[in-house]
């Protein structure tokens, strides 16, 4: 292979905030294809915020999806004042707090099943699954200790995208 074949051959992309910013002017200018760029970008890590704050994998697709609905209806107003990721993960926490809300009204209105009426403690065994148990306790955490736990150490979020996500 010459240098100018090798010259020629596509470089892989390191993709940076510039390039949503671009998409989100593309999206804005009327390009709404580039929409399912920015969806494969980050669909990934709205599913993880949603999943280990909801310590649950029944909702996430349901959420993720109310996530995108929203971030496609309101993206035309991003004011390009934070990262798109700052923007997108606090829609994200915001409809897991909200979703925990209703679960939490719900649970006001059903009757408790024979199960629920005492709660179990599973032992741990040497052969238990360690992501499990550590996903088991972080279930037990309130949200206004869960949702930080999961952003700073599980997402490696600094203290200050914290404390605007949780609208501190």
């Amino acid at each position: 292979m010459n240098y100018e074949q090798k010259e020629n051959m596509e470089q892989p992309k390191i993709l940076t905030l510039d390039d949503d910013f671009s998409l989100i002017k593309r999206f804005i200018d009327g390009d709404e294809a580039v929409f399912a760029e920015l969806v494969k970008r980050h669909k990934e890590k709205v599913r993880n915020i949603v999943y280990l704050t909801l310590s649950s994998s029944n909702s996430v697709d349901d959420i993720a999806q109310e996530v995108f609905i929203t971030v496609y209806r309101h993206l035309k107003s991003f004011r390009f004042e934070s990262q798109f990721t700052t923007w997108i993960y606090r829609i994200t926490i915001n409809k897991c707090k909200d979703h925990l809300r209703k679960r939490n009204v719900r649970r006001i209105f059903l009757p408790l099943s024979e199960e629920e009426k005492e709660p179990v403690l599973e032992s741990i065994n040497e052969d238990s699954d360690i992501k499990e148990i550590v996903r088991s306790a972080i279930a037990t955490l309130p949200d206004k200790l869960k949702i930080p736990l999961v952003l700073k150490d599980l997402e490696g979020f600094s203290y200050q995208e914290i404390a605007v996500y949780n609208g501190m």
